[in-house]
């Protein structure tokens, strides 16, 4: 997910198994039920930067969605490939925050997804991020992304950031703020935990 010293895929490689299991036990419309009217309806392409197990990936692809998923920890995008065979799913090794191999490829996307992937970004890293993306998605094309807020698990690397913060930077990029909801982990591992969620939507002004 991100380039860094301290990499925000930190813990995920060694949890893998564990969090193939979970993850995928949880479905896409519970996951993301707060955005779900902003996602396109006609086949398009989709960006899903840190796809982890790939859930979300093959649900738009069964959509009907051409999708490029982002995911640099060979551990979960391996496996995922295997999971979901799907031919309009393209798996890309690449990282926050440049995502160099994705921005060679010249793509530009309908929606682009970030899901529990922001916080891994420390303040330097979310402001060299969000250009990129605002690059990559179409004018009236949306950006979703949640921010998680709550302890760290032992061996992570993450941030707690702000919904302000994030909505200032995406508005420098003319990305224009649609949703800012702030909910309860529907995951009962991180709800008793004490976790809880930023669910953020930008549109790209055309």
């Amino acid at each position: 997910m991100v380039e860094s010293g301290i990499s925000g895929t930190k813990g995920y490689a060694e949890e893998a198994e564990e969090l193939l299991v979970r993850y995928e036990s949880f479905t896409f419309d519970d996951a993301h039920s707060a955005v779900l009217h902003l996602l396109p309806c006609t086949p398009g392409i989709v960006l899903d930067i840190g796809s982890g197990t790939g859930r979300d990936a093959a649900h738009f692809a069964k959509m009907g969605h051409h999708v490029v998923a982002v995911e640099p920890t060979d551990e979960l995008r391996i496996p995922a490939s295997r999971m979901h065979p799907l031919p309009t799913i393209d798996w890309l090794d690449d990282s926050l925050p440049d995502l160099k191999r994705l921005v060679a490829l010249g793509e530009y996307f309908d929606l682009v997804m970030l899901t529990a992937v922001w916080m891994h970004l420390d303040a330097t890293e979310r402001a060299r991020t969000m250009p990129v993306l605002a690059s990559l998605v179409r004018p009236s094309g949306v950006i979703i992304m949640s921010l998680r807020h709550g302890p760290v698990p032992p061996g992570r690397r993450m941030f707690d950031v702000s919904a302000e913060e994030t909505v200032e930077l995406a508005r420098t990029e003319r990305l224009r703020s649609v949703i800012d909801a702030h909910t309860e982990s529907g995951q009962e591992y991180n709800k008793r935990a004490g976790v809880t969620w930023t669910r953020l939507a930008f549109e790209k002004e055309s």
